[in-house]
């Protein structure tokens, strides 16, 4: 099947090679040309230098995946080919895009007779690999047709990607399943925090990670990544603790405020990724100053 990468940076470039590798025909579009002709030279896709070359070198009906970040640089680039592309055409935005765009971004294509998929991607760099986890927004009509994609990009042709429900649906899931992934990273990091803190007993992190990959209730992928890196370095000596977030753990909180729907540990968890990138808190200063004042209890002076 022949489809088009638009964006070829970490991901989006591993989703070209896997595609190439699995017997598609990729024409791919980087704004970086000596990006697009590595990977074009590596597994033989086709290069483009605009968005109109990927429009006149993809046979119709057009498939279009744009792996864009979120926003500004998406919007401009869908808007783009959809002023290009034809009735029966489809535009798949694989980024980490919030539900409520697509939902709005669909209406409008669908009155150009375009359709539009939103396919919320998990997998990281390790997808060329190990393949990706695709949770699919849209028509069933243009799911079906895209079906040999996902198949190839999948962990297996019946594993790892389904289709969730219509236009939206892909991109919130995707959302919820960051936020549980936030939830899931404090509750390691505390607890590797909380063992490290114990220095009488000289705990091993790096050992007692690779302990818990086996048998543990509490063994998964993230705990081998977590594994992977404290072997390397389990003082993480080369590490600042700043935490930044991609949007949708906050959106994750936002719609669980709006649904009533109680979400502590995702919530907290986010709130300490804003804590991680403070270098002054303001409020723990405020916290000591009042502490000094009502106890007499010593500050800590600059």
């Amino acid at each position: 099947m022949d489809i088009a990468i638009i964006g070829l940076g970490k991901m989006g470039g591993n989703m070209a090679r896997r595609l190439a590798k699995g017997g598609h025909r990729v024409v791919g579009f980087n704004r970086t040309r000596e990006v697009t002709d590595q990977i074009a030279a590596e597994v033989g896709m086709v290069p483009a230098y605009t968005l109109q070359e990927v429009v006149a070198k993809l046979p119709a009906p057009h498939v279009c995946w744009v792996m864009l970040p979120a926003g500004v640089a998406t919007e401009a680039a869908i808007n783009e080919l959809a002023g290009m592309l034809s009735p029966g055409d489809i535009i798949i935005d694989g980024g980490n895009t919030n539900y409520k765009d697509d939902i709005r971004r669909a209406e409008a294509l669908q009155a150009r007779g375009l359709h539009y998929v939103d396919v919320g991607t998990s997998g990281g760099i390790w997808g060329l690999a190990e393949g990706y986890s695709m949770m699919v927004g849209g028509d069933k009509e243009a799911v079906e047709q895209l079906r040999p994609i996902f198949e190839t990009l999948a962990p297996g042709k019946d594993k790892g990607w389904g289709h969730v429900g219509p236009h939206g649906a892909g991109h919130y899931v995707k959302m919820v399943h960051n936020g549980i992934e936030y939830g899931m990273m404090q509750a390691y990091a505390e607890g590797f925090e909380i063992m490290k803190a114990k220095k009488e007993f000289g705990l091993n992190m790096s050992q007692i990670a690779k302990i818990w990959q086996h048998g543990s209730v509490v063994r998964s992928w993230l705990l081998d990544l977590t594994a992977d890196a404290l072997n390397e370095d389990q003082e993480l000596s080369g590490l600042k603790g700043y935490v930044p977030d991609s949007g949708e753990g906050r959106w994750t909180v936002f719609d669980s405020i709006d649904l009533d729907v109680p979400a502590p540990v995702i919530t907290l968890s986010l709130m300490m990724r804003f804590v991680s990138r403070q270098e002054e808190s303001y409020a723990a200063k405020l916290l000591a100053a009042m502490r000094n004042k009502f106890g007499g209890h010593a500050v800590k002076k600059v």
